[in-house]
């Protein structure tokens, strides 16, 4: 049986509601990316960042996954093993869908840690009326659980792994110019996978994809998904 494993980005969750990553202007849902995506804006303003990840939950919680998250769903519970699937999405919804073999690769929204003893907690177990909410531990500072600009994705390790030895590698809904996510389309390339992209737009790293569908995920992946599993 094939292996096949997927790359999701900010496109498939757009389609539930969920804002895109940054507009045209730099911003991230109208807050400069470096406020609240950086380690050096949470060491400034740790009360700002935390005002905007608690919004951001409680979004997310209102949110359900749409028709592309559920056919990915149905891939795994078909393909079992032989499918893994990374994230950049920190919203949840691959989970909420189902699927279980999944990568958050840039973190999770309903997680967070401690910065001192690095104790982790899920943000329903904390005080979220707190300005900035404190380790239950060590009364040290929580920040949420989200890889920002300047720190290293998760999973690089098993990522890679993955990429050397899929056979098909989908990517729905990136736009191709975040590394290092853009570059893993070259690394499955390389070791010999068909490159399947679904996309609004033409992403940037076009030239490493086999076969580009353009248009919504939530149109096209369920045929895909069908196409390909049968």
């Amino acid at each position: 049986m094939k292996r096949y494993l997927v790359l999701t980005g900010a496109g498939i969750s757009a389609e539930s509601g969920i804002r895109t990553f940054r507009d045209s202007g730099g911003l991230w849902e109208e807050h400069r990316v470096e406020d609240v995506a950086s380690p050096q804006g949470f060491q400034k303003n740790p009360k700002l960042v935390w005002d905007f990840y608690k919004e951001r939950f409680k979004n997310s919680l209102s949110v359900n996954p749409n028709s592309a998250h559920e056919a990915l769903k149905r891939m795994e519970d078909a393909l079992g093993e032989n499918f893994h699937l990374i994230t950049q999405n920190v919203d949840g919804l691959h989970i909420k869908a189902g699927n279980r073999r999944v990568y958050e690769m840039h973190g999770s929204l309903k997680n967070c840690f401690c910065v001192s003893c690095r104790t982790r907690y899920e943000l329903d177990e904390i005080d979220l009326s707190q300005d900035v909410p404190l380790c239950m531990k060590c009364k040290a500072l929580l920040r949420p659980d989200i890889v920002w600009f300047g720190e290293i994705p998760y999973y690089l390790y098993e990522i890679e792994d993955k990429l050397k030895n899929c056979d098909v590698f989908i990517v729905v809904g990136t736009s191709g110019t975040v590394y290092p996510a853009a570059g893993f389309v070259m690394t499955a390339k390389l070791f010999g996978a068909k490159t399947i992209a679904v996309n609004l737009d033409r992403p940037d790293n076009l030239g490493f994809i086999d076969e580009f569908l353009q248009g919504k995920s939530g149109d096209l992946v369920p045929p895909l998904v069908e196409k390909l599993i049968g």
